[in-house]
């Protein structure tokens, strides 16, 4: 027998408009820009430019009776005039300063300069096909990371070319004779020789390469002692050595954007200005264009309201307008709430962190987590969330990414909280003091840190050491 029964369920579901409004907010500036001239285009009833006076709208429409029967749309809401001056006051700029082109870039990607200088080779059609797939094999930081004989095994599964290892290496010498020099090496060791073999011969290049070529695994261990051994060097010799691998490029691709043609580079969401001792913020709304509801599909509304005939083709075309203009306010008014969360979310997180805003001064920063300011904000920390990893704010000290302000707290010896980026700044100006040829360890970077009044254990001090992007003493040392 079939039994029934009642149960309550409480869930929450989100609207479109705050789904739409979530994704707004988390995207950058230069995918927010490139978001609304989508939108434009997608939506014929939002528009960019001012919005010019719609003359034809009558007022015998802004006041709809009640009792509409339900096949009727209401007009009301539609026939307002949506003037976009939450733009004008949003982005900070006088017309006259006010830059409506959109940034971009232009170039063509490594792989294809590559491709160019291979043009010049004098290759059979079979050994350039093979050039062509190790071209295409080079990752982003300039290398082949396979081995030959795998690379013998796509060109024959992938390609139906029959060929060898020997040919392979043969035809991957002349692809390692493309600019810049040491792209299309296989491994670290054989991307810093073919540098070197490229610069005049003499005798420190000579010596240079007999450490790349005999000794490469004790000169990344840095165990220097065992080279100058091995080869009969003494220290001033060695030393020459090592700054002439220094000048060399370990990633030889990565310099010049390999697999994009876009130059790209970062472009501040926020800019603070410090002005005779006060802070000014300011949001960046300089190529974002005006937007507006379309007077013609108001007009067509209207055009509806006077029709005497309402039949089902015309009701199907009346609610397409409807929803063109519905997703138009929607977006308009994601827009405004957008910019307005943008602007108290940076605000308040200069309010928190003004000292530092004023001196610069990175141990000045406090600690600060996302839910310090989503309670000032009265806001989700998802929200704030999505502000600070994803936005850049321009500062009188550099741009940084507005996570970067956010951090835990630590108590020093003074029983204070202090930021774990006041900690991680002390760390690094000990390391960079540090006697070179003898670095400290962890440990006594850990006793170093307990005398200035951070009491910290070692194993925190490897993590910091870690993040700073040091490594540890013995990579640390030089002669």
């Amino acid at each position: 027998m079939l039994k029934q029964h009642l149960q309550l369920k409480l869930s929450q579901k989100l609207s479109p408009q705050q789904i739409q409004l979530m994704k707004l907010i988390q995207l950058p500036v230069q995918s927010f820009e490139q978001q609304i001239l989508k939108e434009v285009e997608e939506n014929p009833a939002l528009e960019t430019g001012s919005n010019p006076k719609n003359e034809n709208v009558d007022e015998n429409f802004k006041h709809e009776s009640d009792n509409s029967d339900e096949n009727e749309i209401n007009v009301d809401s539609y026939l307002q005039d949506d003037s976009p001056d939450y733009l004008r006051r949003d982005n900070n700029f006088s017309q006259n300063d006010k830059d409506n082109s959109i940034p971009y870039a232009s170039g063509i990607s490594f792989h294809e300069q590559l491709m160019s200088q291979l043009d010049t080779f004098k290759l059979s059609s079979h050994e350039y096909k093979i050039a062509s797939f190790l071209v295409g094999s080079i990752d982003s930081s300039g290398y082949i990371r396979r081995e030959i004989i795998d690379i013998v095994d796509d060109l024959a599964f992938t390609q139906n070319i029959e060929t060898n290892e020997t040919d392979v290496r043969s035809i991957l010498n002349k692809v390692q004779e493309l600019d810049p020099a040491g792209v299309g090496a296989l491994n670290l060791k054989e991307c810093l020789l073919i540098q070197l073999k490229r610069k005049t011969k003499t005798n420190l290049i000579n010596d240079t390469i007999a450490i790349v070529s005999n000794q490469f695994e004790a000169f990344t261990k840095k165990h220097f002692s065992k080279i100058k051994s091995k080869l009969n060097f003494d220290d001033d010799k060695l030393r020459l050595c090592i700054k002439e691998i220094e000048k060399l490029n370990p990633k030889p691709g990565a310099s010049l954007g390999i697999n994009t043609k876009i130059n790209s580079q970062i472009v501040p969401d926020f800019t603070v200005l410090v002005l005779d001792g006060e802070l000014k913020l300011l949001l960046n709304s300089r190529n974002i264009p005006e937007l507006h509801v379309s007077n013609e599909y108001k007009n067509m509304l209207m055009g509806y309201k006077e029709s005497k005939t309402k039949d089902k083709r015309h009701t199907e075309a009346v609610q397409f307008i409807k929803q063109k203009l519905d997703s138009a306010k929607w977006f308009i008014d994601a827009i405004k709430q957008r910019q307005n969360t943008l602007r108290e979310t940076m605000s308040k997180i200069l309010d928190f962190q003004k000292d530092y805003f004023l001196t610069g001064d990175e141990q000045r920063l406090k600690p600060m987590i996302l839910k310090d300011i989503a309670e000032l904000i009265k806001m989700d920390i998802s929200t704030v969330s999505r502000v600070a990893n994803s936005k850049y704010v321009e500062t009188p000290y550099g741009t940084k990414l507005v996570k970067w302000f956010f951090s835990e707290a630590i108590v020093n010896s003074k029983g204070q909280e202090i930021s774990t980026i006041e900690v991680k700044k002390v760390l690094s100006e000990i390391i960079k003091s540090e006697n070179k040829s003898s670095p400290y360890t962890d440990e006594e970077l850990m006793k170093k840190m307990v005398s200035k009044g951070y009491p910290i254990a070692r194993r925190t001090v490897a993590k910091y050491r870690d993040m700073i992007g040091a490594p540890v003493a013995r990579l640390r040392r030089k002669l």
